[in-house]
């Protein structure tokens, strides 16, 4: 890694990070930057990329522009699921990125003078690139003429399905739905555009996709069930109910062959050990926020349908029924920081957030997390993103948290440690191993 004499305050800003921070690896400093800024490609890199899985927009936008605002611009249909960056002037090993796309990042993907695809920070070369492979089933197509990708997209590099079952949300409107969110906005933002958006999947729908998946030899190792929440009713069942249904039919299918996931609300117990009888390995209650204030603000809905206090024990007493390895809640990372309520200080943020992690981690519960990505169709879409440094500092944390506890890597995610992890939205599976 060198500095150039007139480096930009992009590079500034990573090089004083990661000396800092001298003891994470520089790779998830810039994934980290990449993933609260965004990437840009430039159009001859699309067309250098050959055959790759395009984003598929698999519950969320996780973008910094709406998609009509990025009307004629060949990144918008074209764009990769993830990115891999390896080797290139800074001697990278291998770390997976979720695209998310912003016409002013500083990140841009484009060709170097050997026309091999590489990532510029404000031009200066980073490192080489490579496109998220196409799964075996990409580009076959149900008998209903849906787009197998439509139902079964596959994410962090080949290891995930993601099947997001309920596209929409019943935490509706600013006095509902989570700040961050744009589950609601993206489900309407892709129907406008013409694109085969379905609010709810037909179980029969998902299992013939799975077939597909099966019959072409992906090498998928685990799925996650999920979509928005249900406050009253779906299709005549509550939200335990409406999920369980698909993981049954899933399990009695295909009994055994990924691990399951589910993200759904923080039920209560005889919830939850119906969810585990059904087959669900691993259970994703999550919590979004630690602060209590900050809880009610931004998950308002949550708040007022459940409360913070009830979620937290829901969540301990998950692992009653999974055992504590098992039980997984997710925050977003940076929303601590967001504007004008949130934090002022990183140090304040990471005080707060690791009292979060302490609470669980002593209990043997690891959450993870997601970097935030203020999308513009979500109301915190203006108050973002929070400060590289506040994102880097927190995957210290967290790893330091995890270590003192002496947890193992949480399962259902793949091989950790730089080089070897595949979860691309944030970088804690590659700080530990």
């Amino acid at each position: 890694m060198t500095q150039g004499r007139s480096e930009s305050s992009a590079l500034r800003g990573v090089h004083a990070v990661a000396r800092e921070f001298a003891d994470l690896p520089i790779e998830v400093v810039v994934k980290e930057d990449c993933l609260r800024c965004g990437v840009w490609f430039e159009p001859d890199a699309l067309r250098r990329g050959h055959a790759y899985a395009r984003k598929s927009y698999f519950i969320f936008s996780f973008d910094h522009r709406p998609l009509e605002d990025m009307e004629g611009e060949p990144a918008r249909e074209d764009a990769p699921e993830e990115i891999a960056l390896e080797g290139g002037p800074w001697g990278f090993r291998r770390v997976i990125i979720s695209v998310r796309l912003n016409p002013e990042s500083p990140y841009r993907v484009g060709l170097d003078d050997d026309r091999s695809l590489q990532l510029f920070c404000d031009g200066e070369p980073i490192a080489s690139v490579a496109f998220s492979p196409t799964p075996p089933y990409y580009g076959e197509m149900l008998d209903d003429g849906t787009p197998i990708t439509e139902v079964a997209p596959s994410i962090e590099w080949g290891y995930l399905l993601y099947l997001t079952v309920f596209r929409m949300c019943q935490y509706f409107g600013k006095e509902e739905e989570c700040q961050f969110c744009d589950i609601n906005r993206n489900f309407k933002q892709q129907r406008a555009l013409g694109r085969p958006y379905h609010a709810v999947k037909p179980i029969d729908r998902l299992l013939a996709a799975l077939d597909h998946v099966v019959q072409s030899g992906a090498r998928a190792e685990a799925y996650t069930l999920t979509g928005g929440s249900v406050t009253t009713q779906l299709e005549g069942k509550d939200e335990a109910s409406f999920y369980i249904e698909y993981a049954e039919a899933i399990e009695e299918r295909f009994p055994g062959r990924w691990i399951g996931k589910m993200v759904v609300q923080a039920l209560p117990q005889q919830d939850v050990r119906r969810i585990h009888a059904a087959g669900i390995g691993i259970y994703h209650p999550n919590y979004e926020i630690w602060d209590r204030e900050l809880f009610e603000r931004i998950c308002p809905g949550k708040a007022r349908h459940v409360g913070r206090d009830t979620w937290i024990a829901r969540i301990i007493d998950a692992a009653e029924v999974f055992g504590p390895e098992r039980v997984i809640p997710n925050f977003v990372g940076g929303i601590e920081m967001a504007r004008p309520f949130g934090f002022k200080t990183e140090e304040e943020a990471w005080r707060s957030t690791g009292e979060g992690l302490d609470h669980f981690m002593s209990r043997g519960i690891a959450p993870r997390f997601t970097t935030w990505c203020p999308e513009p169709l979500s109301v915190l879409g203006p108050a973002g993103p929070a400060s590289l440094r506040y994102h880097v500092g927190l995957l210290k944390l967290w790893r330091d948290t995890h270590a003192k506890h002496g947890l193992a890597p949480p399962p259902g995610y793949g091989q950790p440690g730089i080089g070897n992890a595949v979860f691309s939205v944030s970088s804690f599976m590659d700080v530990i191993g």
